[in-house]
């Protein structure tokens, strides 16, 4: 489970959920003094149908929504993806809550039963609100930023001696030839010092450089670089197969490997492979 992949929306149906816990011990009815008796009337737990069926169910709603942000790619059952069956616990919970107050007669509402109403209500509107409204699906930790460590890179700065593909990092020289000793390494002759014997005048070497690398092919203008994405996003298999291997999460970062006109083959951090087809508003490393 990828925890930094929940958004704002999913922090305020945890919290929804924690409240609706919470009023499932306090008292569902208040008496009125004209009864004859005072005081609240037990709690949801005294009756199973109550706190196993209506409070719980809530929570187990809320459960359900967060873990299927957690995991890497959406899980079914009974051919219903358990996001959306727990959108369907929270907003059944809210409507039975709703009615059960309107209801009420003779007795007044308890504080278990209010609160159980406003947090009820709370967590289904996040919950059906959050895929809709982009101020809640921004990242619960905050957005990735240069601050902050990426996959494969320790806490508290960069890489020992950097990190190809990190920003600051060393990038691969291209243009060189195999076995061709570079200006400042050993064997090069710099300018103004004698020649070896043998060796042959600069002008004569400089000649010769373009019939040694004729017919070498010009190395790719992409290099790899590390982005995150701002919202969740599929990951689709390089094979062009239309089913999800993974999906992206915020707050992550990836390594793109290999561009495809306007989409990125990027590498997770299992090392699993696909294309990002969506690559609108990501973040560059």
């Amino acid at each position: 489970m990828n925890i930094r992949s929940l958004n704002r929306g999913d922090g305020v149906v945890i919290a929804a959920a924690v409240l609706l816990f919470i009023a499932s011990f306090l008292g569902l009815y208040s008496v009125p003094s004209g009864y004859g008796s005072s005081g609240e009337a037990p709690n949801a737990w005294d009756s199973l149908g109550q706190g196993l069926g209506l409070y719980m169910g809530g929570v187990v709603g809320a459960a359900l929504i967060v873990i299927s942000r957690s995991l890497p790619q959406p899980r079914k059952v009974a051919g219903l993806e358990i996001g959306a069956l727990g959108v369907g616990f929270t907003v059944l919970v809210a409507w039975i809550m709703f009615w059960t107050i309107v209801d009420l007669d003779g007795v007044d509402a308890g504080s278990g039963m209010i609160l159980g109403l406003i947090s009820s209500l709370v967590l289904a509107a996040a919950a059906v609100a959050t895929p809709l409204v982009p101020a809640l699906q921004a990242p619960l930790a905050g957005a990735p930023g240069p601050a902050g460590a990426p996959y494969g890179m320790p806490q508290g700065g960069m890489p020992q001696g950097g990190g190809y593909g990190y920003p600051g990092g060393p990038q691969p020289s291209y243009g060189g030839q195999p076995g061709q000793p570079q200006p400042g390494q050993p064997g090069q002759p710099q300018p103004g010092q004698p020649q070896p014997y043998g060796a042959q005048p600069p002008t004569q070497q400089q000649g010769q450089a373009p019939q040694q690398t004729q017919g070498a092919q010009p190395a790719g203008d992409f290099s790899p670089f590390w982005f995150a994405v701002p919202v969740q996003r599929p990951l689709y298999p390089e094979d062009g197969s239309s089913n999800p291997i993974a999906e992206l999460a915020p707050g992550t970062w990836y390594l793109a490997v290999e561009q495809r006109g306007a989409s990125l083959v990027a590498q997770t951090q299992d090392g699993r492979r696909g294309v990002l087809q969506d690559t609108s508003g990501i973040q560059r490393g």
